[in-house]
């Protein structure tokens, strides 16, 4: 009896010695591993890596940066059946125990001892919230002891609802979607809040395996992981038979839902990404921020229609290249077979790329991946004249076999009624499209060339191209400026040289190689005489003009040092285009173009506010506007003095009086200044509106409207043609060339290649909105003077106009002295052209 209880006792004693030691090592890694624990604190202010987001004006997704696919959402938006599917799925005891299920825990380790092997860590939500906040995902002891500790810590700070809420925006579930709303958009394409049952569960299957359980990739095992959630949901009391089974009837919708832009502008969405980086290094790609743009979705949209079906039509006027490539097709060919050999093509614009699988009856059949079989008829090729240079086609096709064989990849559109299809090919020419708002410098809509995925160079921004005639307005404004008039004459006749030599160097002629005489300023730059501007210049002094236009925004060292300067010959971009004419556009003040309205960081707050330079109209209109709400941003000002009464945070201003507190800022702007004199401008808008009225853009009248100006632009050899038009609420500017300067084409000016696109474009831009012409200013004058000399119109003459001068520059009577004269009768000393002038 006495050895039975001295056993018992030792089975007691060592029972006790185990759990001591235990203890001890329990106590012993508690102590070890604690002191290297993150603090919990950190999660109330963790920063989720949400990509970068780019907007238009009126909150359309243009386009998304980053790594991640994350869009962070609060618990009370998350809908409570698809919290219960996601807790049924990866911890049903989430609301029983403190962040550790000790029945898991025991699970886990008796398939350990079992199978020799780690099956499941029998980790809670709140487990797995510290793991993937915290540690690796190495399965090692030490790692699972630092997940128990911090998952204890954490039920100790955090409620159930803040847990549940992190491990929402976390996770991972597959197809760089992080977080559940990311993973309904990704598969569904749309908001946790409009998920069936059935996609609740299939959702909610994802954490245990991403991969494995892909309703994309593995249907049949998402299938049976899903209808084990609804079963665990049933078991559990979260749903009831009837959705039970109208749940497990349901088949997978699942489709892949890439972050499609809602609106197509990825030259601009560059632009904005190239200055996040610029400005917040790589972080930009995983902070968060959504960047606002200046540009209107449906602007865009008509601008990228207008740029491609100008180039589209420029390339249907110079013939068909012919198909892009052939194969051979296989007999009896399948559309698996060719779709094969198309798969790697890219799409460009609206064009559809197709194979001719047979021809007959004058109609040919087309294969296609996204429309199936389509038949093209002969009215869709007889357009395909053969092309043979860019000034020669060949003979119009008599047959569709004339065009098209079997075999051939082609590529084809919707015609204009969207009906029926047509023959195309991808154009070689390339075209951009600069729209300002000239009293704020606010971009509109940009357009860098044909497309995106055909090219990334951005020709707005990067094309520096000869202006041709659409930089005249500007010599002219620097002549009226320094005395000219809108009625001095200049002799358009052949340049005289000083040099017979010289005319081999350059010979300068109007386009239709005619010679008009002494010729009024308007009637001049409305009819883009050549041979005028280059006298007018001469006239005002070239010095003199590149310091004047450099106002504009253009770069003096950039202009040349002579003559050639009056027919366009200085490069420029677009961009530096479009900039010069919104000056003339606003009434004479300068304008600084931009494109990022404001940028917000993840939590909503403004930590970018554009302060535009306003015209003083503008300032008035805003003065009128009802006041803001003042904007929020980072409390932590940089407090980098601007003016007295200034604190800039990058360009948001904060005003003193306006709050009291450094956190709250309100939108600021700058003043521009007032570059020319406003009847010098008020007069060029006048001129301007004669090129519409009677002069070169006489095709802009199809839009009907009386407030239109501007300047066609074309090159030595038509190598490049340009339109700029504006009212005083819409400025726009179109250029239309080859990227490897060549010409278009003898019968291609900025009336047929670029000023169409400039209307189809405005056409929606003004849709709608009333007339906007310049006011007249104080200190001009009309007076009614003779066509053929300029001077004051006599009692009874013929011959005669209204104009209209600046009230100290107007003709008078004939008595009065020859110094107060404005009419300039032409020099014979101004004809003379000099080596100097020219080179």
């Amino acid at each position: 009896m006495l050895r039975f209880v001295s056993f018992y006792r030792f089975l007691g004693w060592s029972f006790v010695t185990g759990l001591c030691g235990a203890g001890i090592l329990i106590a012993s890694f508690y102590l070890y591993l604690t002191p290297n624990l993150p603090d919990v604190e950190q999660l109330r202010h963790t920063q989720l890596q949400i990509p970068l987001r780019i907007f238009s004006s009126d909150d359309k997704l243009i386009a998304e940066f980053g790594e991640k696919r994350r869009s962070p959402i609060t618990i009370d938006q998350v809908p409570e059946k698809l919290s219960q599917a996601f807790i049924a799925a990866e911890d049903n005891r989430f609301y029983e125990h403190h962040g550790v299920d000790i029945k898991g825990l025991l699970r886990a380790v008796t398939q350990l001892a079992t199978s020799g092997r780690i099956q499941s860590g029998g980790s809670t939500i709140t487990m797995q919230v510290a793991k993937n906040f915290f540690l690796s995902r190495e399965k090692t002891f030490t790692r699972k002891f630092n997940e128990i500790l911090l998952a204890l810590q954490i039920e100790q700070e955090l409620s159930k609802d803040e847990i549940l809420e992190l491990y929402f925006n976390k996770i991972y579930l597959g197809n760089r979607a992080y977080g559940i709303e990311a993973a309904s958009q990704v598969y569904y394409g749309k908001s946790v809040a409009k998920l069936t049952l059935a996609e609740m569960a299939m959702i909610a299957g994802l954490p245990k395996a991403p991969s494995r359980y892909n309703p994309i990739a593995n249907p049949s095992r998402a299938l049976i992981r899903r209808n084990w959630i609804l079963d665990r949901m049933l078991d559990l009391g979260y749903i009831d038979p009837n959705q039970h089974a109208a749940a497990q009837e349901t088949p997978i919708t699942a489709v892949y839902h890439g972050s499609s832009p809602e609106t197509e502008a990825p030259y601009l969405a560059e632009m904005a990404r190239k200055e996040l980086v610029d400005k917040y290094g790589e972080e930009a790609y995983s902070e968060g921020f959504n960047v606002y743009l200046t540009v209107n979705s449906v602007l865009q949209e008509a601008a990228n229609k207008a740029v491609r079906k100008g180039l589209e039509d420029y390339d249907e006027r110079h013939g068909y290249r012919g198909p892009e490539s052939k194969i051979l097709l296989d007999n009896p060919f399948s559309a698996e077979s060719i779709s094969a050999k198309i798969n790697n093509m890219t799409n460009y614009g609206e064009l559809v790329i197709a194979v001719v699988t047979g021809i007959k009856d004058n109609e040919a059949t087309l294969f296609t991946q996204d429309y199936g079989e389509i038949i093209l008829d002969y009215e869709g090729v007889k357009w395909a004249r053969p092309f043979i240079s860019v000034n020669r086609r060949g003979t119009t096709p008599k047959k569709i076999s004339d065009v098209l064989q079997p075999g051939d990849i082609i590529r084809i559109k919707k015609t204009q009624d969207n009906k029926n299809w047509k023959l195309a090919q991808t154009p070689k020419v390339q075209g951009t499209l600069v729209s300002i708002a000239p009293s704020t410098g606010a971009i509109k809509a940009l357009v860098g060339g044909y497309d995106f995925a055909q090219s990334k160079y951005n020709r707005a921004l990067q094309a520096e191209r000869q202006a041709g005639s659409n930089f005249k307005p500007f010599v002219y404004l620097a002549a009226l400026e320094h005395g000219s008039t809108a009625a001095t004459l200049i002799n358009d006749a052949p340049i005289v040289f000083e040099d017979k030599n010289l005319e081999a160097s350059w010979r300068p002629e109007n386009s239709s190689g005619k010679f008009f005489g002494p010729t009024r300023l308007r009637t001049a730059l409305y009819k883009s005489r050549n041979l005028v501007s280059i006298r007018l210049l001469k006239k005002t002094g070239v010095r003199t003009t590149r310091n004047f236009v450099s106002r504009f925004g253009f770069n003096s060292d950039a202009l040349p040092n002579d003559l050639s300067l009056a027919l366009g010959s200085a490069v420029m971009t677009p961009l530096q285009v479009a900039t010069g004419y919104s000056t003339i556009a606003n009434g004479g003040y300068e304008s600084q173009p931009y494109f990022i309205e404001k940028i917000e960081n993840s939590k909503g707050d403004i930590v970018f506010q554009a302060t535009p330079t306003l015209t003083p109209n503008a300032i008035k209109e805003l003065a009128l506007s009802p006041p803001a709400e003042p904007i929020r941003t980072i409390a932590d000002i940089d407090n980098n003095l601007q003016e007295p009464d200034v604190v800039q945070l990058d360009n948001i201003a904060f005003r003193e009086g306006l709050s009291t507190d450094p956190s709250v800022l309100t939108p600021s702007y700058k003043e521009a200044k007032s570059i020319i004199d406003e009847r010098t401008i008020y007069i060029m808008h006048s001129i301007l509106k004669d090129v519409i009225i009677r002069g070169t853009g006489r095709r802009a009248q199809a839009l009907r409207r009386s407030d239109l100006t501007g300047k066609t632009g074309t090159t030595n050899d038509q190598k490049d043609a340009w339109f700029s038009g504006f009212n005083t609420e819409t400025q726009t500017t179109v250029w239309v060339g080859f990227d490897q300067p060549t010409t278009l084409g003898r019968r291609e000016y900025g009336a047929t290649a670029a000023l169409p696109i400039w209307i189809d474009y405005m056409r929606v831009a003004l849709a709608n909105t009333p007339s906007a012409n310049m006011k007249q200013p104080e200190g001009i004058v009309t007076v009614k003077i003779n066509t053929e000399t300029g001077a004051l119109a006599k009692a009874g003459e013929k011959n005669t106009i209204f104009e209209i001068f600046r009230k100290e520059n107007a003709p008078q009577p004939e008595h009065t002295p020859a110094g107060n004269q404005s009419v300039e009768q032409p020099s014979a000393v101004d004809d003379i052209i000099t080596a100097e002038d020219i080179f």
